[in-house]
C-alpha cells in the first residue's frame, strides 16, 4: 500500500532518490565511466543515450532533477523485469559487445553526475 503524495515527507522523497542513483552509480557508473573515458566508442554510445534520455524527461526545457533520473532508472529496471532480463552476475564486461539496456543505466549515471556540478575545492586546514 502506498501513502498518498501529501503525507510524504519530502525529505525521503530526496533521500530515497538519492539513495537509487548511488546505488545506480556503484553498479554500473563509477567502472563504467572509467571504461568508456578508456574507449570512445563505448563513450560515443554512452553520450548518445544521455542525449535521449534528456530528451524524454525534457531536459532541454527544464533543468533535469535527481528524482527525474531516480525515476527513469526505476522505469528501465521495471521494464526490464518485464522483459526477463537479469544484470549480469559478475563485474560486467565494458569491453565486450555493449548491452542496451547497461549503456542506458550507465548514460543516466553519468547525467546524475553531472548534477553534481564541480566539486568545490577542500578548505585548507585551520
Amino acid at each position: 500500500m502506498r501513502a498518498p503524495l501529501e503525507r510524504v515527507n519530502p525529505r525521503m522523497l530526496v533521500d530515497a532518490a538519492r539513495t537509487t542513483l548511488a546505488s545506480l552509480s556503484s553498479t554500473v557508473g563509477t567502472e563504467g565511466l572509467a571504461a568508456a573515458a578508456a574507449r570512445p566508442g563505448l563513450l560515443a554510445l554512452v553520450d548518445q543515450h544521455a542525449a535521449a534520455v534528456r530528451e524524454s524527461l525534457d531536459g532541454d526545457r527544464r533543468p533535469l532533477t535527481v528524482a527525474a533520473l531516480a525515476g527513469y532508472t526505476e522505469g528501465i529496471h521495471a521494464a526490464a523485469r518485464e522483459h526477463d532480463w537479469h544484470p549480469p552476475a559478475g563485474p560486467i564486461d565494458w569491453a565486450g559487445p555493449p548491452d542496451w539496456l547497461l549503456t542506458r543505466l550507465l548514460a543516466v549515471a553519468a547525467l546524475a553526475r553531472s548534477l553534481d556540478g564541480p566539486r568545490p575545492a577542500p578548505l585548507p586546514p585551520l
